[in-house]
């Protein structure tokens, strides 16, 4: 029964302190009040043991908080996520030394922003490589899994070749950051604004066009790992933020610095080529 009075006392000095906004926020503070006193109800009648109803309502309440504050480790600091935000990272261009060294440069744009001195060509170098030859038989094309090593000639276009996925470059970044990476791959795109708000740009996996691509852009390949699906128009950025339109991201094809897509299209695309992502941990 306190909690219940206890209830009822902040509602009613919420009405007092927020009367100004009554008119927005009494909806929000209706459904709270109504929830911990539904939760009270249940518990007393239905004789419910820990975790109880009221738990149960308190955890559904700190979930936003609880994501806020995902991926920081031991670092309790809680991140607002903002309207919007653009970061400064460097922006390198791949080429001409890189023609299909998107994903290295990039990891190198989010290293110089931490404060690691890690060029592209000394990553192209240490990103690991996956030997397995390119061949067609019977129609089939076989080739390596990205997800094992880069594919093919970093350096040169004369030669059979694709790029990296997000399991070798977090590889290569452990070794200059240990235990500061975080594999952000399978988040939810929200996940990312975490880290962005937080002034860490995101290094990703997603395709020139920055949209989504219909399926005759993809084909394929069978590699010692099963069947993949692969684009060539396989590509990689630095996002460095965001407003309520766009996405921004430092682009190693032609390096510019905060170019922009939209957000809807950018997501889209990212999620079709993987949700693949990491960033580095804050000290």
């Amino acid at each position: 029964m306190t909690i219940y009075i206890g209830a009822i006392i902040l509602f009613l000095f919420l009405i007092v302190i927020f009367r100004k906004t009554m008119v927005k926020t009494a909806p929000m503070f209706l459904i709270v009040f109504i929830l911990v006193s539904a939760a009270f109800v249940y518990d007393n009648l239905a004789g419910s043991k820990p975790p109880s109803a009221v738990n149960k309502i308190k955890s559904w309440l700190s979930e936003p908080a609880e994501k806020a504050t995902a991926f920081l480790g031991n670092n309790t600091a809680v991140i607002k996520i903002k309207e919007e935000i653009i970061i400064d990272p460097p922006a390198i261009n791949q080429f001409p030394e890189l023609p299909r060294g998107c994903e290295v440069t990039s990891l190198s744009m989010l290293l110089q922003h931490a404060g690691i001195q890690a060029d592209k060509m000394t990553l192209a170098k240490e990103i690991k490589k996956n030997p397995e030859p390119y061949r067609i038989e019977n129609g089939k094309i076989y080739f390596g899994h990205p997800n094992e090593g880069f594919i093919g000639d970093m350096y040169s276009f004369d030669n059979p070749g694709l790029g990296v996925y997000h399991k070798p470059v977090k590889e290569l970044a452990e070794k200059y950051m240990p235990g500061s990476i975080e594999d952000l791959t399978g988040s939810d795109f929200e996940d990312l604004k975490i880290h962005l708000s937080d002034g860490r740009p995101v290094w990703i996996i997603i395709n020139t066009a920055y949209k989504q691509l219909s399926d005759d852009f993809f084909q394929t390949w069978h590699t010692p790992s099963g069947k993949i699906q692969i684009t060539y128009k396989e590509h990689s950025v630095l996002v460095t933020g965001y407003d309520l339109k766009y996405m921004y991201f430092n682009d190693p094809l032609t390096g510019e610095k905060n170019k922009k897509a939209p957000i809807i299209d950018f997501e889209k695309a990212w999620v079709q080529m993987g949700k693949q992502a990491i960033t580095y941990l804050p000290n």
